[in-house]
């Protein structure tokens, strides 16, 4: 797994992407690697080569993929080596199905795709009775589709297909409780029987369970190269929280700084480095790769019973256990997925920015897949006192949590 950068660029104003009339995909600068024949053509002239009607549909939509696929449908940036695989895995199937489930004699030319094909494969996905979150993650792929054909706005929204409101809407609030604790699992004497059996995944918990972190996050982690000083850290220095921070890259290559602020958050890194084979190692098994180690993260997971199906969580309930307990220590109430009542709304906002801060996420509003739905404020409820409590970590009760 090859070393993360500590270096990072300055953020642009905005990272919508720009509409470029000569190329339905890129600006130029996010153009992926293309073929020798290709260079110095824009995609237009590419696809200008394949005539519709002569040009088989498959051979245009695997030049599509090869030209567009790397990229982002919105922001000015690539995607992850798993959306791409999955986005050309949906794209290559949904053409296919339109001739073996939907009815039609022939595949259309990906370039003459029309609303009856849509229609026909949301009537498809709706009779194999396809998740909400599946469908629409369908649904964006095709628009990514759309874009790299400047079919802007093509795609519509889902009733426009015919499949109404709690057929298809994803739950942006949750809505249980997905923590460990609520499911009566004694963390602490879980990991460390993990630990006992496997100590990088062992490892990789601690970090969860201190700071928050993805699977994902918590695997990558290197416990000697991401541990740094504030100052190399470049947040302004009236955020000083502690004297060494971790640094965490989530989606999108986010960058957070979290800091160092708790014994529970400084005996996790501790026995991190107790576990890394090199003062250059990540947290997975030197011997596996990233895929493997998250593989074998998930066989542990099943191993000791951290399943749906055997105890109603999964390794991620770990992250929201976090989470939550980060907005009570802000709050001094429960969130809304665990039953507590309505908070100050100034009170409630600084701490779901503090917690998708926390998470690694943009927006506030991402905050309530772990917390749940804002309540309305009750009339004549006094605020909270406002600046009194503050973020605690996971096991201790004395230092704040960014």
């Amino acid at each position: 797994m090859p070393a993360l950068d500590h270096r990072e660029a300055q953020p642009s104003t905005s990272r919508r992407r720009r509409q470029e009339p000569s190329s339905p995909g890129r600006s130029t600068q996010y153009q992926p690697t293309r073929r020798q024949s290709w260079a110095g053509k824009s995609p237009k002239e590419i696809l200008a080569r394949y005539t519709p009607g002569k040009a088989s549909p498959e051979k245009v939509l695997e030049v599509l993929i090869e030209l567009f696929n790397t990229l982002h449908t919105s922001l000015e940036k690539t995607v992850s080596h798993k959306t791409r695989h999955e986005r050309a895995h949906f794209l290559r199937r949904f053409f296919r199905d339109l001739r073996l489930k939907a009815g039609f004699k022939t595949m259309p030319d990906p370039r003459n795709l029309g609303q009856k094909h849509i229609r026909a494969m949301a009537q498809v996905w709706k009779q194999d009775h396809l998740a909400p979150a599946t469908i629409q993650t369908y649904l964006s792929f095709l628009r990514g589709l759309g874009m790299w054909m400047g079919k802007h706005g093509f795609v519509r929204s889902p009733a426009y297909y015919g499949l109404v409101v709690d057929e298809y809407q994803r739950h942006e609030y949750a809505q249980r409780d997905k923590s460990w604790s609520a499911q009566g699992i004694d963390i602490d004497a879980l990991i460390n029987d993990v630990c006992a059996f496997d100590c990088h995944v062992g490892a990789s918990l601690r970090l969860i369970r201190a700071f928050g972190l993805r699977r994902k996050e918590a695997i990558q982690f290197r416990p000697f190269e991401h541990v740094v000083p504030f100052a190399e850290t470049g947040l302004p220095p009236d955020d000083t929280a502690a004297d060494r921070y971790v640094r965490v890259k989530g989606k999108g290559g986010r960058v957070r700084w979290l800091p160092l602020d708790s014994p529970a958050r400084v005996a996790a890194v501790a026995f991190a480095q107790d576990q890394a084979s090199s003062r250059d190692a990540h947290m997975g098994d030197p011997t596996r790769d990233l895929k493997r180690n998250l593989r074998r993260f998930d066989y542990v997971m099943e191993k000791f019973g951290i399943t749906l199906r055997e105890r109603g969580a999964t390794g991620h309930g770990l992250r929201h256990e976090v989470l939550m307990d980060t907005y009570t220590g802000l709050t001094g109430a429960l969130p809304p997925v665990r039953g507590g009542g309505p908070v100050d709304p100034e009170v409630d906002i600084a701490a779901r920015r503090t917690v998708s801060a926390l998470a690694g996420h943009a927006r506030i509003r991402a905050s309530g897949a772990y917390l749940g739905a804002v309540l309305p404020k009750l009339r004549g409820q006094p605020a909270t006192k406002r600046g009194a409590p503050t973020a605690r970590s996971p096991g201790d009760e004395e230092s704040p949590v960014p």
